[in-house]
């Protein structure tokens, strides 16, 4: 039931130098000691020089992706090593997406392809020969991502379903279960001991006296298995691709996804987000009912950012990498970033990660110890989380860059699992229902928050008519039907803390797109971390439990934590979503209206709404030959009449200055 999926993907092979010296001569192939075990066979990640990316282009292979692969790279060194093997096929990683194209290659993820040849063919000789040619200035394997535990949830059935309802004391919202969820609201009443009231993340003030339960504005990718889209609890909050139609096969939006109409499944290369398999834990599911399940609907959960049943709440867009027994790889997970990016996600729900670097060797396989081994073996995953955390929202938006948010890990390792450990991410720690550290979450170095993860372990002397309930300490939230057949369980981890940080995350820049603050991600970071509930007064003396409870029952056994050890090393604190509110208030920018692009021909549409108070609003063109601009229903409609620039003016409670820019042979977006 201990969740955080496990990658362990360890590396990358090295090869070549960077593009800015290529005359030097390459490198011998490097990777990490643990990686050849889980290379994909016939399978090469390649970035090119940028020196043949006029080459790459003129032959077409830019234009190739996951629905239409190439036979040729249009340069012949590559083509004659690669001829050599049977069934070779080149497509470039991240598809283009018309929208982003200018900043993917701003950041060179259109230099990184992926090869495939026969399964036949050692994987190692065919990076080796391409790591020799002054064409090619780095090749990784692909790694396949391995989950450590693949454990179920425990599931409530609809019988404790229908007994808790009928128990359930007056709440915040109607749903339910919410009087089962400590770790939302805390009472300190759940069961006589080791539940502290307040131990929670701070949000039922944050509802109430602030009034924000969350704006369907920002939007939540859940990297993880795929988010059961038709769950009763969930199915109102999952973001919609109004560009595409439910489960078609065409690529109508043109971002390189046919079908993507919740989120894309990039393990099946396919629109249809899936979780029907019978390996499949509810993972997905779960972490997205923490941050987004409907509150206030009558059934089931509530959640952090849900809304409150009339206004809705946050969005879900599911990113599957992980489908049933089968993990995706390396190419999947960067794919599934970018596209977050791309579409619209400004906070990244990662409850995976690798081994943590301290962890015991008798108990795992420790992986990267520092920021340094970390970069080494994985440039493709960094370069895809910098183009998340750089590229995401919006500069006249809520937030100006991406928020990634990791699990920290469950070894009881005193530091923290990459890529949650790197300083440009969240690493989260979990703790119990008293504040406490749960007894396997990791800490120390690179942690950075902590947020309830359930501690069953902690909680192995609860009984109810002699049956053991120690799960009433773990997370309660949504699951799928072949999980649980009332839809809703309990599970435990640092996979379970992080989805708490992520609503809290969206909770609070929800609030500030309703007071129409404008933050950076690192801005929005800082406040997280500044306003979080300190926790250190509760690591003193021991604390008991009965390690592997759930398994041995009665023979486990009791075990003990120093609290000591501890200290300062939780991060920041507990995440505090009433604290984080009232810190947006008084921080960030006024938002101002934005510059707009179209193209020659199309048009866009946008909301004054979102930048400014007014009953009603009107726009004024300085120039009506370039672009024309109207209200209608509230929103600004923009059509772009010839190439060029125009001042323009928007009014509502204030006036606004602004410029349309009409560019030719663009996409209706103006982008080139």
């Amino acid at each position: 039931m201990r969740l955080i999926n496990k990658i362990w993907i360890a590396a990358a092979i090295m090869a070549g130098l960077a593009a800015c010296a290529p005359e030097a001569a390459h490198e011998d192939v490097k990777m990490h000691p643990e990686a050849s075990a889980d290379a994909v066979p016939g399978q090469l990640l390649v970035r090119f020089d940028a020196r043949v990316a006029d080459i790459l282009d003129k032959a077409g292979v830019t234009k190739s992706g996951p629905a239409m692969p190439m036979k040729r790279s249009g340069i012949l060194t590559v083509d004659e090593i690669l001829d050599m093997v049977d069934g070779y096929q080149i497509e470039r990683i991240f598809p283009v997406d018309v929208r982003s194209e200018e900043k993917a290659r701003q950041e060179g993820l259109h230099l990184w392809y992926v090869v495939r040849f026969s399964e036949d063919i050692p994987v190692e000789k065919v990076a080796a020969d391409l790591a020799g040619l002054g064409e090619v200035s780095r090749v990784e394997f692909n790694r396949t991502l391995k989950r450590a535990n693949t454990k179920k949830a425990v599931p409530l059935t609809m019988e404790k379903v229908r007994q808790l309802t009928s128990k359930s004391r007056a709440a915040t919202f109607d749903d339910p279960l919410l009087a089962e969820q400590w770790h939302l609201v805390n009472n300190g009443d759940l069961r006589q001991t080791k539940f502290v009231k307040d131990a929670d993340v701070q949000v039922e003030k944050a509802w109430h006296e602030l009034g924000c339960t969350g704006d369907p504005s920002i939007i939540v990718a859940v990297l993880d298995e795929g988010v059961d889209v038709s769950h009763p609890d969930l199915n109102a909050s999952m973001w919609v691709n109004e560009g595409e139609v439910w489960r078609s096969d065409k690529d109508n939006d043109g971002n390189g996804y046919a079908g993507d109409y919740h989120g894309y499944n990039f393990v099946q290369k396919t629109g249809v987000i899936a979780t029907d398999s019978r390996n499949d834990t509810g993972h997905g599911t779960h972490v997205a009912g923490v941050i987004a399940a409907v509150n206030n609907n009558g059934i089931g959960i509530s959640s952090i950012a849900g809304g409150n049943g009339s206004t809705p709440g946050v969005k879900i867009m599911s990113c599957q990498i992980f489908s049933g027994a089968y993990a995706g790889t390396v190419l999947e997970e960067v794919r599934a970033i970018k596209y977050a990016a791309d579409n619209g996600a400004v906070i990244l729900q990662c409850s995976w990660g690798y081994i943590s670097g301290a962890a015991n060797p008798y108990d795992w396989t420790p992986q990267f110890s520092t920021d340094e081994e970390w970069e080494t073996y994985n440039l493709l995953e960094k370069k895809a989380l910098d183009y998340f955390i750089h590229n995401a929202g919006s500069p006249s938006g809520v937030i100006d860059g991406g928020i990634a948010v990791f699990a920290g890990g469950n070894e009881s390792a005193a530091a923290a699992s990459y890529p949650g450990a790197y300083p440009d991410f969240v690493a989260v720690a979990a703790t119990a229902a008293d504040f406490t550290p749960a007894v396997y979450s990791n800490y120390g170095p690179g942690t950075t928050i902590s947020a309830p993860g359930g501690d069953q372990d902690y909680y192995w002397e609860y009984a109810d008519d002699d049956h053991w309930v120690g799960e009433i300490g773990c997370i309660l939230s949504t699951l799928p039907k072949n999980v649980s057949e009332s839809g809703y369980g309990y599970m435990e981890g640092t996979s379970m803390a992080c989805p708490h940080v992520s609503g809290v995350v969206a909770l609070g820049l929800s609030y500030a797109a309703q007071l129409r603050r404008h933050f950076t991600a690192e801005e929005f970071k800082a406040l997280l971390y500044e306003t979080a509930t300190p926790i250190d007064q509760y690591m003193k003396g021991t604390k008991q439990y009965k390690r592997y409870v759930a398994d041995l029952l009665d023979s486990a056994p009791m075990m003990t934590l120093d609290m000591d050890n501890f200290k300062g090393g939780m991060g920041h604190g507990q995440v505090n979503a009433y604290a984080l509110l009232n810190a947006v208030k008084g921080a960030g920018m006024e938002m101002k209206f934005p510059n707009l692009f179209v193209a020659e021909g199309g048009q866009t549409t946008v909301s004054p709404s979102m930048y400014m108070d007014g009953a009603t609003f009107s726009v004024n063109l300085e120039d009506s030959s370039v672009a024309s601009a109207e209200i209608v229903g509230g929103m600004m409609v923009v059509k772009g009449l010839k190439e060029g620039q125009t001042k323009a003016t928007v009014t509502g409670s204030r006036t606004d200055s602004f410029v349309i820019t009409v560019r030719a042979a663009a996409s209706g977006n103006g982008w080139l």
